[in-house]
């Protein structure tokens, strides 16, 4: 069974990765359906893809030694 940590590195790799899909998803539908460039899914799509990429760029870096140890 892998350890808390690696189910938690593993778990946020997952959800950045979602969070930078369903922003691409809506930027695509918003721009498909009509919306111009300040439309309201153009910019929740593009804030969702820099918090996933935000989140993953953080994971990455290696910003591991912030929390307190046990």
């Amino acid at each position: 069974m892998p350890e808390p940590g690696q189910m938690r590195q593993s778990s946020t790799r997952v959800m950045s990765l979602l969070m930078i899909v369903i922003g691409i998803a809506l930027v695509v539908r918003t721009l498909v359906a009509g919306g111009g460039p300040a439309a309201l899914g153009v910019l929740l799509g593009v804030l969702f893809v820099a918090a996933g990429a935000g989140r993953l760029y953080l994971q990455f870096r290696g910003g591991h030694g912030h929390r307190p140890s046990r």
